[in-house]
């Protein structure tokens, strides 16, 4: 795993405002929807983005078939998708928003050349975390041994 200063980390999540969610499901034991869901209740706007399932409503947002339909400036680009499939979202993302600050990979999601792609054009890279995992951890919503200070469970 890649090692990221959590200052680096903190800094990430506290400018960030505006998400798209690349390969969000509607199926709420899915992790990209519960992260979706917890980003969405902590104030970020998550914009979903999979084609599957597009027009379809989540986190009060419809659900988008790709990013060209998202009507908002995205500060992070969250990739639910298998490390293989990074490189033409990075380069999709990095085309549609000129202001793109992070691109961020979840848990098992790494692509070296992608990853180099976009720091090259001035945009941070996260690979192999989760933002809510991070955002709980750093926030004070996770105590030492990893348990959340209220009820454990999945669901919000």
């Amino acid at each position: 795993m890649t090692a990221y200063s959590d200052a680096l980390i903190r800094d990430i999540l506290k400018r960030t405002r505006v998400i798209a969610m690349i390969g969000v499901s509607p199926n709420p034991v899915r992790p990209s929807h519960y992260v979706g869901r917890y980003l969405s209740l902590k104030g970020f706007e998550v914009h979903p983005v999979n084609p599957g399932h597009a027009g379809s409503v989540l986190f009060g947002r419809k659900v988008v078939g790709s990013m060209a339909d998202i009507d908002a400036e995205v500060d992070m680009v969250d990739i639910f998708r298998r490390s293989e499939a990074v490189p033409p979202i990075v380069d999709e993302a990095l085309e549609l928003f000129p202001t793109l600050k992070t691109v961020w990979m979840q848990i098992g999601v790494e692509h070296a050349e992608a990853a180099a792609t976009a720091e090259a054009r001035g945009v941070d890279v996260i690979q192999n975390r989760c933002p809510k995992i991070e955002y709980q951890r750093l926030f004070g919503e996770l105590r030492m041994g990893g348990f959340a200070t209220g009820v454990i469970s999945s669901k919000l």
